[in-house]
């Protein structure tokens, strides 16, 4: 570097340089009493710009913003009356502090232009399964039955004990309405039967389970 060049100056104090170009100033920073005090000033402006809070870049100038800076600018203006090599530093604050008002506007004007997104509404929580039990004391009977809500329909798990091997059974589930909607079927074996079905009932609207022979019979129900 040669010579007094301000902008290096500016650039140097406030570590902006690559490692080539730091080297170079530092050296003559290091040999030149002149830019020495230079940097100096520019760090001590620095930190008076630095008493802007952060959150004045995240939400906007906050109350006494402009008048912090309008102070700043003066003190040092006061400080520099008189000393000719301080008045390339004053341009060097004016270029940063009219940076730092630009950049807070802009966040200001943004985020007034900006209409905000709207709620997202949460996806609904579904529903536990719910078991229930049965036996009909009448057929001997017993039914474990787990019924897992769906987004308008359910679905079912039974476990039926009590009826004998070879009977063609059938599952229904029965709504709030007194209707019935067909949820499986299956041939019962010499032991217990677990059945997987479904019925396209609302949760809310299930009331009961049934188990029911293909003649009509029912062998046991399951109140929800």
């Amino acid at each position: 570097m040669s010579g007094h060049q301000s902008e290096q100056l500016g650039a140097y104090a406030l570590g902006v340089l690559d490692d080539d170009e730091w080297a170079a100033v530092h050296a003559h920073v290091e040999d030149c009493p002149q830019c020495r005090g230079e940097v100096g000033d520019l760090r001590a402006i620095e930190e008076r710009l630095g008493e802007i809070p952060p959150e004045a870049f995240l939400d906007g100038p906050p109350p006494g913003s402009d008048l912090l800076l309008q102070r700043t600018l003066s003190q040092v203006r006061d400080e520099s009356r008189g000393h000719e090599r301080q008045r390339r530093t004053l341009w060097t604050l004016g270029a940063v502090a009219a940076a730092v008002v630009a950049v807070i506007g802009g966040l200001a004007i943004g985020r007034s232009g900006v209409a905000a997104p709207d709620a997202v509404t949460p996806p609904p929580v579904a529903a536990a399964p719910r078991t229930v039990t049965a036996t009909d004391e009448a057929t001997g009977t017993s039914m474990n039955v787990t019924i897992t809500p769906a987004a308008g329909w359910v679905r079912l798990r039974a476990i039926v004990d009590g009826v004998p091997a070879g009977s063609q059974c059938r599952l229904f589930v029965v709504a709030r309405d007194g209707s019935r909607e067909f949820a499986g079927s299956w041939l019962v074996g010499a032991s217990g039967t677990t059945v997987d079905g479904s019925a396209l009932v609302a949760p809310a609207e299930v009331t009961a389970v049934q188990v029911e022979t293909y003649a009509g019979q029912v062998l046991a129900t399951a109140p929800i």
